[in-house]
């Protein structure tokens, strides 16, 4: 292996005091000052961004992904006020990719959605794919001139800008098809050629359009890479077939196709705390290196440690005083030894922690593996595979990064895809008992003794959760449920810590079981291929029902469905 790589972008939300969800996705841009009075944060982001990179290249990681081309890309066509600040951003960017280059020897990558574009640009060049991608290729090819300190560029192709950016500098899907994308592949491979840059393509897709499967479909991904070969062209693609989510299988695309790739892994899990209690990805990393011994050009990883997710959970990866980044910090330094150095655990965290420590770190880390996915997941829903249009179904429904829901929709759904309840309830009940030893082993190690007892009540209500999924419905329980939501609330308040939202609701969901029980058959399949009423009505008309028939008015769905992340009308375009 030979490209460690890891997200850079903590530095640049510091001071971003956002109250509600933040979008962890990239660099918040219209946070950062371009007046003449912005050196004061600019020089803080250098501090923090050589902090970081000191601490990242002792550990062995090699480059580096920052965002985004979007924002240091000029043209013509923007508008006066955009052009000021891009010109800002291109002056501040060439000092930081100097101290990364110059400073640590490292590679950087820029992160780019295909397509960015700003109003002037949208009306000016309208829709057309070759103007388009001419307009789009002529970015590139500046900034690979402009900036020598690049080693390449990262392509994602399959999401864009959430709803909730504000920035007038947006992305929006382009490519819908595998012939488009591997169009535009052989259109711009050549230049990354000429100028001895690597061009990463990025598999991750939210199931918009034709291309949406391609992270987890073999002919689609095949199509899209026909006629690609090239030793400047690096594929990279998420280790599971979904997000960055518990119970899924290594992607098996790392052994279907032949390019050079690398694997995406996430230190700071976005649906596991972001950082705010132990999540640890040690087990997982041991079985996907084993796996990988078996594929062919597997060059590397892609680590995410700050990016990812629309949370309020703030901890910096590298850069929290007192290390309250714990966590983060041991998940980020156990996927390189485990990828690069071929370290055990107990090797490495006997590295980090000593050899007195690293045990009884060790038996605290595997305690919360365990507790994570028998309660925070539930088995026997998590271990089924489900699809639905062009996406895998998450295993894990009930919890929506910092959400926990508790609500008779989610017992009604839960309760027709899990027949035995028992085996639910049983897991759940035996992991909470965990606790008391992962809070004596905390004590133990010095380790931060807080995060376990807030992990301990936020998973006492993820169980009582789980009592109202699968016992019979009992005022009782519901009124227990309550109670421990104004505990947790009173004991846990925002100035003290970034928490869970519990959201509860206990009216009955008017569905009926058997209505449920045929839909899901209808538009739910089990296996990866699509079925003959796939191809009639899931992937076709249901689009054109869903947008005859949503509501018209925004706000009767949730907030979470429309305003985080690409939003769920995505999932039908």
């Amino acid at each position: 292996m030979e490209l460690f790589l890891i997200d850079a972008i903590g530095p640049f939300f510091r001071g971003y005091e956002k109250k509600q969800r933040v979008n962890w996705s990239k660099i918040p841009f219209p946070h950062l000052r371009t007046d003449p009075e912005r050196r004061a944060q600019w020089d803080l982001i250098a501090e923090d961004l050589r902090r970081f990179a000191k601490e990242i290249t002792r550990l062995g990681y090699n480059a580096v992904t920052l965002d985004d081309l979007a924002h240091l890309a000029p043209h013509p066509l923007h508008e006066p006020e955009i052009a000021e600040r891009i010109a800002v951003f291109r002056e501040e960017f060439s000092k930081l990719f100097d101290l990364l280059h110059d400073e640590f020897g490292l590679k950087i990558f820029l992160t780019t959605d295909v397509l960015p574009s700003t109003p002037a640009v949208t009306a000016a060049l309208g829709d057309n794919p070759v103007v388009l991608e001419t307009y789009y290729q002529n970015l590139i090819t500046g900034i690979l001139d402009d900036f020598p300190q690049l080693s390449g560029l990262i392509l994602r192709i399959g999401e864009s800008d959430g709803n909730d950016v504000r920035d007038p500098i947006r992305t929006r899907l382009h490519l819908r098809t595998t012939r488009e994308t591997n169009r535009l592949l052989r259109h711009i491979l050549p230049e990354f050629e000429s100028r001895n840059k690597l061009l990463i393509l990025r598999t991750w897709t939210v199931g918009a359009h034709r291309i949406g499967d391609l992270i987890w479909h073999r002919r689609t991904l095949s199509a899209a890479l026909e006629g690609v070969d090239s030793p400047n062209f690096v594929v990279s693609m998420k280790h599971g077939e979904s997000d960055f989510f518990r119970h899924l299988p290594l992607n098996r695309a790392f052994f279907r196709i032949k390019h050079r790739k690398i694997i995406e892994l996430q230190a700071r899990r976005e649906y596991e705390g972001a950082g705010e209690f132990p999540a640890f990805i040690g087990g997982d990393c041991e079985r996907f290196a084993r796996e990988l011994q078996s594929a062919e050009n597997v060059i590397g990883m892609s680590v995410w440690c700050q990016t990812g997710g629309w949370h309020r959970f703030r901890r910096l990866a590298f850069l929290e005083e007192n290390q309250r980044d714990i966590w983060i910090r041991i998940n980020v330094a156990t996927a390189i030894g485990i990828f690069k150095n071929q370290e055990s655990l107990t090797t490495l965290l006997g590295h980090l922690f000593g050899k007195d420590r690293g045990g009884p770190v060790l038996e605290l880390l595997r305690h919360s593996d365990q507790v994570i996915e028998e309660l925070y997941y539930i088995l026997p829903f998590a271990r089924q595979k489900l699809f639905f249009r062009r996406v895998r179904i998450p295993p894990l429904l009930h919890i929506y990064w910092d959400s926990l829901f508790i609500n008779h929709a989610v017992r009604k759904i839960h309760r027709h895809f899990i027949p035995d309840f028992a085996e639910a309830l049983n897991a759940g009940e035996e992991a909470i008992q965990r606790f008391p030893r992962m809070i004596e082993l905390a004590e133990q190690t010095g380790l931060p003794v807080d995060d376990i007892e807030h992990m301990r009540d936020l998973f006492t209500l993820i169980l009582l959760a789980r009592r109202y999924y699968f016992l019979p419905f009992d005022e009782e329980l519901t009124d227990s449920i309550k109670a421990a939501k104004k505990s947790y609330k009173e004991k846990w308040p925002r100035s003290v810590r970034q928490r869970y939202r519990i959201k509860l609701s206990f009216e009955p969901f008017h569905v009926k079981r058997r209505t449920l029980a045929w839909a899901s058959r209808l538009v739910l399949r089990r296996k990866r291929g699509y079925r003959l009423i796939d191809h009639l009505f899931t992937l076709h008309l249901l689009g054109f029902a869903y947008r005859a028939f949503k509501p018209r008015d925004p706000k009767s769905m949730p907030k979470f469905l429309r305003k985080s992340a690409m939003g769920v009308d995505t999932l039908f375009k």
